[in-house]
């Protein structure tokens, strides 16, 4: 059968009363076909039963029965896709594009369902290569012969056809399409699993960052709760101090009060006293009697005035000098209680943390003395004869540890006891090893270090003097990379020392140790890497 005997019209199979594709359709005795519901209420509202194609009329209302050929025809046609946006349509269907189910490289077109009946029928058709459906099929044909692009040339990497291998690409590495497809697809595969490998890595970065803020979250409700529990603490410790003071006034107030009212009676009653006798005076002054008056004032002695208290000295002004230091020196001594009991809290936090450091010999001035487990570092004064490598420091006494960080929280402690100087901390892994150092962060290094008798300095950009209560024997290091935090901590005495805030890190960190120089013996005790012992 033909293709253009075999292919229908749409318009075929739409009825002519609604316009759209058959429903049930039925055939009149006249021939003509209806929607089986469009034509009984089509002659529902009609006085008579006439086709409403050729307006044949019928006597008695006809019986209709479904027409199979067409209801058939009609759900062929319903099962073949229209093209939707991003599909290949049929290069021959008109009006609506149906889904092009396969491409002729022969043809260069591409077929619905029913434009390909052809192509698999047709002994002449069928021996055309069908592919799947695909756009731009003048893409596969060679600009330059007209042929189909069958071969690939590997010198070139590029697609060519017959002829191109005997013209612009002869003595090249040509291979089948097939060939280099097979190849490309399993490198394709590769780099799928690749993709895939990197899709899971991400998809388990995201539940660990998912994580992390979850932590997070409990951490700072854990902290809110505490940083709640003590300002409400130091709060009631404030409003204690405060109403004791107040009270302690109020107190020597009303002592004041009570002694002044205590005077005041006193000094009435004297007062009492001294105007009776001033009227007895004044009495027998207007005496007139002369021995009256002289015996009286002889057997009375009521010249002299009755006795009294000296109150030339006395005073009811009360001294409320120093209540209210004394008020905060209290409250200074609870609040120093309080801050110790955190900071011993905040310890115990950072000590989680601590890592195992060792001293890395090859980073290590020729004048330092490493002992065999690298936990322990000296200055002789006596230089070694070493291999001057890229790590080695060799102007500064120093030495770092083996150990690198680039990410998370890190925790080590140092022992510094009998040492006049050193320097301690952290630093990163550019800095400067062989001209002279300056320990500062715009240089990489964030340490402390102790100079002379008790000259404590934080090394910052600029420096900062430190005011110690004791010095400190053993040294406590805390890194947070990604929060930009470094901090130093007295163990012993569970005391704060120092923090570098709001760094940037790029770039590794390791544990800095600089001994400082033996001094003649003065400064010989070593610097000690000790096990860190969480109290």
């Amino acid at each position: 059968m033909a293709a253009a005997n075999y292919l229908q019209s749409e318009d075929q199979f739409l009825c002519s009363i609604c316009l759209d594709v058959f429903t049930d359709p039925v055939t009149t005795p006249c021939g003509h076909n209806f929607c089986k519901n469009c034509i009984n209420e089509h002659w529902n509202t009609s006085n008579r039963c006439l086709c409403p194609i050729c307006k044949e009329g019928f006597t008695t209302r006809p019986g209709l029965r479904v027409n199979t050929l067409i209801s058939e025809m009609v759900a062929h046609s319903s099962e073949q896709q229209v093209s939707k946006p991003g599909e290949v349509p049929c290069d021959v269907c008109t009006g609506t594009k149906l889904k092009a189910l396969k491409s002729c490289l022969v043809c260069l077109v591409s077929y619905c369902e029913t434009h390909l009946e052809p192509h698999l029928t047709m002994s002449g058709l069928k021996r055309h290569q069908l592919i799947d459906p695909v756009e731009n099929l003048e893409g596969r044909m060679c600009t330059k012969h007209d042929k189909p692009l069958e071969l690939f040339c590997k010198t070139d990497q590029t697609c060519v056809c017959m002829l191109c291998t005997v013209s612009d690409h002869k003595m090249h590495d040509v291979v089948p399409l097939k060939e280099e497809y097979e190849g490309k697809k399993a490198e394709l595969g590769k780099t799928e699993a690749e993709i895939q490998q990197m899709i899971q890595e991400r998809r388990l970065k995201i539940q660990e960052i998912k994580h992390s803020v979850d932590l997070s979250e409990e951490d700072a409700d854990r902290e809110i709760a505490e940083g709640v529990q003590v300002f409400t603490s130091l709060k009631e410790s404030v409003e204690r101090g405060l109403k004791e003071l107040i009270n302690t006034i109020k107190e020597k107030q009303k002592t004041t009060e009570k002694q002044a009212k205590a005077f005041i009676k006193e000094l009435e009653q004297e007062i009492s006293e001294l105007m009776k006798r001033s009227t007895e005076v004044e009495q027998l002054s207007r005496s007139e009697d002369h021995l009256h008056l002289l015996q009286s004032v002889q057997s009375l002695n009521i010249q002299q005035p009755p006795p009294t208290k000296d109150w030339t000295e006395v005073s009811v002004r009360p001294s409320y000098e120093g209540t209210v230091v004394k008020a905060v020196v209290q409250l200074e001594e609870t609040l120093s209680k309080k801050m110790k009991k955190l900071l011993k809290a905040e310890l115990k936090r950072v000590q989680q943390y601590a890592v195992d450091v060792t001293l890395d010999p090859d980073t290590a001035h020729p004048d330092l003395i490493l002992s065999d487990d690298g936990k322990q570092v000296n200055d002789s004064d006596v230089r070694k004869n070493l291999p001057d490598n890229s790590d080695r420091f060799s102007k500064c006494a120093c030495v770092l540890g083996e150990q690198s960080f680039s990410s998370g929280r890190f925790y080590f402690e140092f022992q510094v006891k009998g040492k006049t100087k050193w320097t301690s901390g952290v630093a990163r892994e550019s800095v400067n090893r062989k001209g002279q150092i300056t320990t500062s962060p715009g240089n990489g290094y964030w340490t402390i270090w102790l100079r002379n008798v008790n000259e404590y300095e934080a090394l910052d950009d600029p420096s900062v003097r430190l005011s110690l209560k004791s010095p400190p024997q053993k040294v406590g290091v805390f890194v947070d990379y990604e929060e930009g935090l470094v901090s130093f901590y007295d163990v012993d005495a569970a005391a704060f020392i120092y923090s570098f805030t709001g760094c940037s890190f790029t770039e590794k960190l390791f544990p800095y140790f600089c001994p400082c120089s033996n001094d003649g013996g003065k400064n010989s005790a070593p610097l000690i890497i000790s096990p860190v012992r969480v109290n």
